[in-house]
């Protein structure tokens, strides 16, 4: 289940802390911070949805991430790609290639990843 963008920015907070408490939490917010209540709404809604766990340390509760940022990432754009580029990677790639003002050192490193795929795939 997909993240809003509130519970994005939350996630973003938790994977920094590598698990925090509601007040390590709550520290991490800008002008205007979320009311407690707020936070506890949201990181309810995440625990529903299989993004966040917690522990209970006495009476306080540790949160911690259950979806790796990467993992999250990689799902992010595997709908992306599967949304606006009709399931194409190459099309994704392509897009991504010509329309992102990658310099020439970028786009070499950017061949070097690929040919080091490449050669994962034929060994």
């Amino acid at each position: 289940m997909a993240l809003s963008k509130t519970e994005e920015q939350l996630m973003e907070i938790i994977w920094h802390l590598d698990g925090a408490f509601m007040k390590d939490i709550m520290e991490q917010f800008s002008e205007p911070v979320p009311s407690n209540s707020t936070v506890l709404t949201l990181l309810k809604r995440m625990q529903d949805k299989g993004y966040v766990g917690f522990e209970t340390l006495g009476n306080s509760r540790k949160y911690f991430a259950l979806v790796p940022k990467e993992e999250h990432f990689g799902k992010q754009v595997n709908g992306l790609i599967k949304d606006f580029f009709n399931d194409s990677p190459l099309q994704f790639a392509s897009f991504f290639t010509k329309s992102s003002n990658l310099s020439e050192e970028q786009l070499l490193e950017l061949k070097k990843i690929i040919d080091d795929e490449l050669k994962k795939k034929q060994s």
